[in-house]
């Protein structure tokens, strides 16, 4: 690989119906029509570093790290897709949120879709069912001053949506009233601006952990994506200053 080549995707599973990568925060899934001016896209990238089309089973926001599987054939790509639209895909996020969460949840808080151009949808409507189990895994306090206070209070949240709506998990953290470090559509902008500038990198520091399907033969598929080194740094710093 020169050095003008683009980094290979990592792939962390592949069998002879699915392959998966550990999408990087900042790739696109495909052509967007909000980022047109992007040159990447994970599903371009994947056909040209394996020689062999896929098709993409879901979709990952374009600043979320993590799990993100592919199908090899239209007829793995029509049973796999069931599963995604019938909610039976066990999904396990990661999310860096504002304040002391709770200690466990259930999140039942029904939405309205978002704009969505490349899918076609206007937003609004008739708000629909969602729902998504939440678990605090640990409480942080760092000696950053934002707005009124002289230290910011952080928790690492686990997060598993039943459900899948759009922007599901930033919303409901949201609605907690835990948005998301990094956040820059349902978060706190003097948060995220702030947190930049203390960690010395920002995004919005979600990622898939971990994904289960059901294969032909009933047995699961489970895909284990490892957090981002950036992200992983992040909670090396966190764990390093002043832990509740």
């Amino acid at each position: 690989m020169t050095p003008d080549s683009p980094q290979l995707l990592s792939i962390i599973y592949q069998d002879e119906d699915l392959v998966a990568i550990n999408k990087p925060s900042g790739l696109l899934v495909h052509r967007s029509p909000i980022d047109k001016h992007e040159t990447r896209f994970a599903v371009q990238e994947l056909r040209n570093q394996i020689g062999q089309h896929v098709y993409p089973l879901h979709r990952l926001d374009k600043p979320t790290s993590g799990v993100l599987v592919f199908a090899f054939s239209n007829e793995a790509a029509s049973f796999y897709s069931q599963q995604f639209r019938e909610h039976d895909i066990r999904k396990t996020y990661l999310a860096l949120v504002r304040g002391y969460g709770p200690q466990k949840v259930i999140v039942d808080h029904a939405l309205t879709d978002e704009a969505d151009d490349y899918a076609g949808v206007k937003g609004g409507g008739e708000a629909k069912e969602a729902l998504t189990h939440v678990k605090c895994l640990a409480q942080y306090e760092i000696p950053l001053l934002v707005d009124r206070y002289a230290t910011t209070r952080l928790s690492l949240m686990q997060c598993e949506p039943i459900t899948g709506r759009k922007h599901q998990i930033r919303r409901h953290l949201k609605h907690l009233g835990h948005p998301i470090v990094g956040d820059s559509r349902h978060g706190k902008g003097v948060l995220n601006r702030a947190c930049e500038g203390y960690f010395g990198a920002g995004r919005l520091w979600l990622a898939c952990t971990q994904m289960v399907l059901i294969a032909r033969d009933g047995s699961e598929v489970v895909i284990n994506a490892p957090l981002a080194a950036d992200f992983q740094q992040l909670l090396t710093q966190l764990s390093d200053s002043k832990q509740r």
